[in-house]
């Protein structure tokens, strides 16, 4: 009886491995960014585009929840997109959509494909435009693994591109949340800047009062080191419906996306159709880069519209 208890235990035990390596097991919510408080910062003297991407949240989970009121706040005092739209289900697919106009031909949360397109990160580099991707509960720099603990590989959408990938100098620059505690407290955040949380606190595993957890606690801190003419955008990956705009270029839900920063309307509200190639092609305006395939799409929109001029931050 006890060597049959044993066993039990121990394939409960390699269960619970194997669901924690898939990013299955749920996530808990990160330490807190280890920063003094936001007003100690450094001011930056340069201008910085931050993106930070939440899941799995219709807009009307998110906009007038009042489970989320920093997130409601932080939309009232800046700008709202109020018909963005996601391009596909599941995740994965959205988030190349965000940093290449494309999903790749890939449509599942795969682990082990890869991609070959062109992406923002080739574009950043050509333009020597200093970059780099925080990615909460990475155990390592440029870790390759399906995932670990709150880290999730298909909410990492550069280590899926070859040339990011395969490159030792580019994979480098894809690290944890200690690096970005670092770079804040000294000044050093890149031109731009991509962050995922982990799976609680994007709101994956926790919903909308993770989301907001997170970003009440992370973004004051983010809007601080913005700089003279820098914004910060946050959107979400996929909605729950598959409602769509842009020509049907976009199928993945009504989700919200807020833009906040110096040169962003206050209380500002854009109606027009806008999906999450609009959203990289706004990005890559204000970089003075030339958008990259769907971006360069006029149905996909942009974001231009809740500034008080158009965005250019070099």
């Amino acid at each position: 009886m006890q060597r049959r208890l044993l066993e039990c235990v121990s394939a409960l035990a390699l269960a619970t491995a194997f669901l924690v390596s898939a990013g299955c097991a749920q996530a808990r919510p990160g330490r807190p960014l280890d920063v003094q408080a936001a007003a100690s910062l450094p001011r930056s003297a340069s201008s910085h585009v931050i993106v930070i991407v939440m899941e799995n949240a219709e807009y009307s989970e998110v906009i007038g929840n009042s489970a989320a009121p920093y997130t409601n706040g932080l939309a009232r005092r800046y700008g709202l997109a109020t018909q963005s739209f996601a391009i596909t289900h599941p995740s994965l697919p959205n988030y190349l959509a965000l940093t290449s106009g494309a999903t790749g031909g890939v449509s599942s949360d795969c682990t082990g494909c890869h991609v070959g397109a062109t992406n923002i990160v080739d574009q950043l580099e050509a333009a020597r435009v200093s970059w780099k991707a925080y990615l909460e509960g990475a155990p390592t720099t440029c870790f390759k693994g399906a995932g670990s603990g709150g880290y999730a590989k298909k909410h990492n959408p550069f280590i899926y591109y070859d040339d990011i990938a395969g490159s030792a100098g580019r994979c480098k620059k894809l690290v944890g949340f200690g690096q970005l505690s670092s770079d804040l407290r000294r000044g050093r955040l890149p031109t731009y800047a991509w962050i995922t949380p982990n799976l609680c606190d994007d709101g994956h595993d926790c919903g909308v009062s993770g989301s907001e957890r997170f970003l009440a606690r992370t973004v004051p801190s983010l809007l601080r080191v913005l700089g003279p003419h820098g914004f910060l955008i946050v959107t979400w990956d996929e909605g729950s419906s598959n409602a769509e705009c842009c020509g049907g270029v976009a199928q993945g839900g009504h989700v919200a996306t807020i833009v906040a920063g110096p040169d962003v309307r206050r209380g500002g509200r854009d109606g027009q159709p806008v999906d999450h190639y609009g959203v990289l092609g706004t990005i890559e305006e204000a970089l003075g880069l030339p958008p990259l395939a769907g971006a360069a799409d006029a149905r996909s929109g942009r974001l231009t519209a809740l500034f008080a001029h158009a965005p250019h931050i070099r």
